[in-house]
């Protein structure tokens, strides 16, 4: 694994109207889908493992359901294509998309899997269990790789008991568990009534490597040394804007011209948010190499009912090793001058930001 791609898909729509949802949140729901800019090809080629580097982790995620787009498929097909290995955040209820990852080829089809997102409430209500499970079932049968994870919200609280019992009968094995966070505050806090620690004691029972990881790095500020925008970045694939991370960040466009090399520059010890709230994927791939984590734990169960793993044996392995295994670390005075590295990068952005205002007044 040379490097993590978190792909954003240019959509705020969903099926679903779930209540601590962020589309919900920010009132984007209503959003139009974004136009993709270029095409699967270019994409694929954009993205090949020669330009960057090696073989890659891609995780695709819309703000929205990520497969409304019908131009997810098509994309997904060329970064596996390249040898890359993708995962796709969904609630697992666009049968016709999934059909269509069914007919892959088996080589990209082994080197794909879903994060099936579970909104119990919302299923229950629209009377859409069975739809849901049906969908993963389909997703194993083809030998595709499937976690189910769950959003623990106070509202769902009265149905934890039920929520265990229907996914053990039909994915033999519990949700992994995330941590909810109100993105309508600044400090990125905690969606809950709950104080932190017995918010916790209440969804500690699902005993996910996921939950333990978040839990364990929520709301603690980074100080280490972060290779994120080196090890890893954040990329729109519909315009090609890509920056290091989630915060403000060095951004370039690594679509208009495929021939000119990507620049990896690590953010290090400039953090610029509260804590890393995705640090199940940042941090657990290794962006910090002295924080502990194994990615693949945090997606994997073991299916009671036979024994069989919800990541196949390629995912399984690909998943279990770090960024660090495939990547040098920097030495003291290397990392102080990367640091001196991206300083003098954000001077320069914030010269040229404020020439831009200067000539817009007097434009004016």
């Amino acid at each position: 694994m040379k490097r993590f791609i978190d792909i954003h898909i240019p959509v705020a729509k969903c099926n679903l109207n779930c209540h601590y949802c962020y589309v919900a949140l920010e009132n984007a729901r209503d959003s139009k889908v974004t136009p993709f800019n270029y095409s699967p090809e270019y994409i694929g080629k954009a993205l090949s493992t020669e330009r960057l580097g090696g073989v890659c982790h891609f995780n695709m995620c819309g703000i929205g359901e990520t497969l409304i787009p019908e131009q997810v498929i098509d994309i997904t097909k060329a970064i596996l294509a390249q040898g890359h290995y993708v995962m796709i955040v969904t609630n697992a209820l666009l049968t016709k998309r999934i059909k269509q990852f069914c007919e892959f080829p088996d080589e990209y089809r082994k080197r794909l899997g879903f994060k099936c997102s579970f909104h119990y409430l919302e299923l229950s209500k629209r009377g859409l269990m069975d739809k849901f499970f049906d969908n993963i079932d389909l997703i194993r049968k083809h030998g595709m790789s499937m976690s189910v994870e769950m959003t623990p919200s106070d509202e769902l609280e009265p149905y934890i008991e039920d929520v265990k019992k229907v996914c053990m009968e039909r994915v033999g094995a519990l949700p992994h568990v995330t941590i909810p966070r109100d993105m309508t505050k600044e400090d990125i806090v905690l969606l809950s009534k709950h104080s932190f620690d017995d918010f916790c004691a209440i969804w500690d029972t699902f005993n996910s490597d996921m939950f333990e990881l978040k839990k364990r790095l929520w709301a603690k500020k980074r100080k280490e040394f972060c290779y994120a925008g080196e090890w890893s970045g954040l990329l729109n694939i519909g315009n090609g804007e890509m920056t290091q991370c989630y915060g403000k960040c060095l951004h370039q466009n690594v679509f208009k011209n495929i021939n000119k090399p990507i620049e990896w520059i690590p953010i290090g010890h400039n953090c610029c948010l509260p804590h890393c709230y995705n640090s199940h994927s940042l941090l657990g791939l290794g962006n910090i190499p002295e924080i502990e984590g194994c990615y693949a734990l945090e997606r994997d169960r073991i299916d009671a009912r036979d024994g069989s793993h919800w990541l196949n044996n390629e995912m399984r392995e690909f998943l279990s090793h770090r960024l660090g295994d495939y990547n040098t670390e920097y030495t003291e005075n290397e990392k102080t001058q990367k640091d001196l590295e991206w300083n003098s990068r954000m001077r320069l952005i914030k010269i040229k930001d404020s020439i831009k205002k200067v000539v817009k007044k007097i434009v004016r």
